[in-house]
């Protein structure tokens, strides 16, 4: 079947990452097909692309200095994806499977009709669970779920930094399903939606100092999860709100300047001199196809909401990227390629 695909494809491209990604994707209609699409190397899967799902991530490596113009300026955008496989060398699939997963970073290139993923980044979508949403599920769900099983229990109270957006919305629910409290931070346009994720506690940062509030409940947290970073206030002052030998994560940080020194100065202060007195580390996106699965079947259970702010077409992806850019977005937003 691979070898009647042709050699082009139509996928969202960017030109070049001066001025910002959004405003430089376009549609190319004769996009070359991926390398290898044709003849697989082992343990890898062609997949059909019908619909992808974007994560900040998507901008923040092609927009870094040197390594996004160099390496990532003619690329493809996006990593989540569902579709069918066309052809694969892994055992367990097979031509006509409905998969869904992630494209392995930096490659990118979910954003057009056919992709090539690894093994591990493949997974069979369970019944009930349509190509839409298991697009949203990738890196923005496996993360939410590696940010918090290895680290807490039944019982233990987890507050999350930013619950309304792709991750966030994850982990709210993921955190209930897993038997936790959950206290989430969000806008206030956004309190009613978080709490019906199952949130136990809603506080919204615009109207209230988040360290001086937590401070003032008295509630000790066994776990943090920080989608946001902004900057490190909310850790400074973990010790606090967070029990002594437990994590603070974050998943978020970017290439500004500011942002890089706050984690410098996170790692290099000693605890003797005044630095940090909580644990603080980074969870990145690390693919296992069992975790994956988990996360499937509590969509198909019912355990997880996924939330689709909007769905757009192929050839309005760079309109998808402004709004995903605006950080005002409610759940997922997805990109209808197939």
């Amino acid at each position: 079947m691979a070898s009647s695909l042709g050699t082009t494809m139509r996928a969202a491209a960017w030109k070049s990452t001066s001025g910002g990604l959004p405003k430089n994707i376009h549609l190319d209609t004769t996009h070359p097909l991926p390398k290898n699409a044709t003849s697989l190397p082992a343990g890898s899967t062609l997949v059909k692309v019908a619909y992808a799902s974007l994560n900040p991530v998507d901008t923040k490596v092609p927009e870094a200095p040197i390594i996004g113009r160099t390496l990532l300026a003619k690329g493809i955008p996006g990593s989540d994806f569902s579709g069918t496989v066309v052809q694969t060398t892994v055992s367990n699939l097979k031509a006509g499977d409905q998969v869904y997963g992630f494209t392995a970073l930096p490659a990118f290139g979910a954003c057009a009709e056919y992709l090539i993923a690894p093994k591990a980044n493949v997974v069979k979508i369970p019944p009930g669970v349509s190509l839409e949403q298991a697009a949203t599920l990738g890196i923005a769900g496996l993360t939410a779920y590696q940010t918090l099983a290895p680290f807490v229990k039944a019982g233990d109270k987890v507050l999350i930094n930013g619950g309304s957006g792709g991750v966030g919305a994850n982990t709210v629910q993921i955190g209930k399903a897993l038997g936790c409290h959950i206290t989430a931070t969000c806008s206030g346009a956004n309190v009613d939606f978080v709490k019906s994720l199952g949130a136990d506690e809603v506080i919204d940062y615009r109207t209230n100092d988040l360290v001086a509030t937590l401070t003032r409940s008295g509630v000790q947290f066994d776990h943090i999860i920080d989608n946001v970073f902004a900057d490190a206030k909310l850790y400074w002052s973990a010790h606090k709100y967070l029990k002594p030998g437990k994590q603070y994560v974050t998943i978020a940080g970017s290439p500004k300047l500011s942002v890089i020194k706050d984690i410098l100065s996170i790692y290099l202060w000693p605890r003797f001199l005044g630095g940090g007195q909580r644990h603080f580390g980074f969870v990145t996106c690390t693919s296992k196809v069992e975790e994956h699965e988990i996360v499937a079947n509590m969509v198909k259970d019912g355990k997880v909401m996924v939330e689709i702010e909007k769905v757009y077409a192929l050839e309005e992806t760079g309109k998808a990227y402004e709004r995903l850019a605006s950080g005002r977005v409610r759940g997922k937003l997805v990109v209808k390629v197939a």
